[in-house]
């Protein structure tokens, strides 16, 4: 199974969703680099479940644990192992997914794949394994402090079903996002966002949206054509999270209904700095960043597992109905958020450290 992620900067995430725990371990940081469990919890807060009446309530506190790589507060070179016990698992609410495949979930999938599979909240399907990446990814900003100190990594939601927001990337902040529970920093899109998650939770329905994310601070330069281009390599990383089906750059699909004309971004001189008067490139040209903001936006669906009677069919073969238990989150964008950053995070890192191997920052 792939579980690893990057090059330089790599990382292999383990566990399961109802096992002993869940967690990662961090190979090629850079030694030197002051590192606690406190630089790490806060993102995973950011990310557990019962944070809000939102969200799944499964109850978990995710404290994080350093098993090795750091000593006395700085890393060492070595192997980073951070781990997180489950402490609220109760399997016997998924007894149901043992003999039954849930509609548009993992199940089939992965049984069809290996054979086998733990059924229980959908084991290494669930988004719980991302806990690992959270917690790489907030390792992996610290790294990206020291080469860039004033990089800014920006998740945020910008639709919740066919509810939209008007936000613009260029002046959000994480003050705004972390404003309400969905995690919109437009106030009034936010509060119907909100009643929407809670009207179709109480149907045992789910819904899905569009979370943007903007970095801002990175110099141009980073991205190693051809195959592991900036946005090639962002795009792998956005796709490989849970209920994710889409994602686009900058102007995305809108610009292909743009002239050349229209759509590129002029060059022009800021401050002796050679920059582009617009930013229909969302910062990345050639798979290479270009020192201006890079943006993105990620498509989720709804949330697979739902409360309602759904046509399936049983391992054996039979056709059957199933309403799936246990506890789920009706949309998992709000979570998604921290997810996203960190990922992002990876990414820019690893490509950081292959510019410095290469040419030097």
């Amino acid at each position: 199974m792939s579980s690893l992620f990057g090059e330089v900067f790599r990382i292999s995430t383990w566990g399961e969703s109802h096992g002993g725990g869940v967690g990662v371990v961090i190979d090629g940081c850079p030694p030197r680099i002051t590192l606690s469990e406190a630089d790490i919890q806060p993102e995973l807060d950011r990310r557990r479940p019962g944070q809000s009446d939102i969200v799944t309530p499964r109850k978990e506190a995710d404290k994080c644990r350093i098993l090795s790589g750091v000593f006395q507060g700085q890393t060492l070179g070595t192997p980073i192992c951070v781990a997180v016990d489950n402490t609220d698992a109760r399997p016997e609410a998924y007894s149901e997914m043992q003999t039954m495949f849930r509609p548009s979930h993992a199940d089939y999938t992965y049984q069809a794949k290996y054979g086998i599979r733990n059924w229980e909240g959908g084991g290494r399907s669930s988004a719980r394994e991302t806990i690992g990446r959270v917690a790489a990814g907030a390792v992996a900003r610290k790294v990206l402090a020291g080469i860039y100190p004033n990089i800014e990594i920006l998740a945020y939601i910008v639709r919740i079903h066919d509810i939209e927001a008007t936000i613009d990337p260029a002046t959000v902040t994480s003050e705004a996002i972390e404003s309400n529970a969905v995690r919109c920093p437009d106030p009034v899109a936010a509060a119907a966002m909100i009643e929407r998650i809670k009207q179709v939770r109480s149907q045992g329905d789910s819904v899905g949206g569009v979370l943007e994310c903007v970095i801002r601070g990175v110099g141009a330069g980073l991205g190693e054509p051809v195959f592991d281009k900036l946005d090639a390599d962002l795009g792998k990383a956005m796709l490989s999270l849970p209920a994710t089906k889409g994602i686009e750059f900058g102007s995305g699909f809108d610009g292909s209904r743009l002239r050349g004309s229209e759509h590129n971004d002029a060059f022009v001189l800021k401050d002796g700095k050679v920059a582009t008067a617009t930013n229909r490139s969302g910062g990345i040209q050639g798979g290479i960043s270009n020192g201006e903001p890079i943006f993105f936006r990620i498509a989720f669906k709804p949330t697979a597992t739902i409360a309602q009677k759904q046509q399936t069919v049983t391992v054996e073969g039979k056709e059957a109905e199933l309403a799936a238990r246990g506890r789920h989150d009706p949309c998992v964008l709000p979570r998604a958020v921290p997810m996203v950053e960190a990922m992002a995070a990876l990414v820019l890192c690893d490509h950081a450290l292959r510019q410095r191997a290469q040419n030097g920052l």
